[in-house]
């Protein structure tokens, strides 16, 4: 690989497998890996491009996981994206600026209000999910596992490599993982908006 990928989590391979949801083929192709970056390569090269974004979102440190999902949902968005779900992914691009609980707690609610059914509101929970406690202000903490952010930040490069286009999903995975990989090498990630 020509980019040293200095952020992904390379001593943590084997805690991040059964969080990737890998079904047998691509789980015997990271097997023989002991790092992140292996795998990573393994699994775009086989095809299995899916499963290679999941475990980017996995293995990226939260903060970064949470603005790469926002470059790729971003850069999927239509021209007449709802104010909702634009308000949520810029909460949730809010609380990378600056990790306080305040703002992690505003990129929830953001994602409420967005409904929970979209790319940007997805990378909305990714952010409140990379806190300290799920609970309501004020309340006893109750912890998120610590996978709960790269479910979310997976998801949401999910729901933006298939919105409308579906056909675009391939190239558009594609173009997330260069996005992954710059992030993980210490780049910004960003992407273009898609034209049509």
């Amino acid at each position: 690989m020509s980019q040293s990928l200095t952020k992904l989590n390379a001593g943590e391979l084997a805690g991040l497998r059964p969080h990737l949801a890998l079904e047998a083929e691509p789980a015997a192709i990271v097997e023989p890996c002991s790092r992140v970056p292996e795998a990573l390569e393994r699994l775009e090269a086989a095809g299995f491009l899916a499963e290679a974004t999941r475990l980017v979102a996995h293995a990226l440190p939260k903060r970064e996981a949470v603005w790469w999902a926002s470059m790729c949902a971003m850069s999927t968005a239509p021209a007449d994206l709802p104010v909702a779900d634009r308000v949520a992914c810029e909460a949730a691009q809010d609380w990378v600026r600056q990790q306080t609980d305040k703002a992690r707690r505003i990129a929830w609610d953001r994602a409420q209000v967005a409904g929970c059914q979209t790319p940007e509101a997805w990378v909305a929970v990714a952010a409140f999910w990379s806190g300290d406690s799920m609970s309501p202000e004020g309340q006893p903490a109750v912890p998120p596992a610590p996978h709960f952010t790269g479910l979310a930040a997976a998801g949401a490069v999910a729901l933006a490599a298939v919105r409308g286009d579906a056909t675009r999903r391939e190239a558009r995975l594609r173009r997330f993982l260069e996005s992954g990989r710059n992030i993980a090498a210490g780049g910004p990630g960003r992407l273009p908006a898609e034209t049509t």
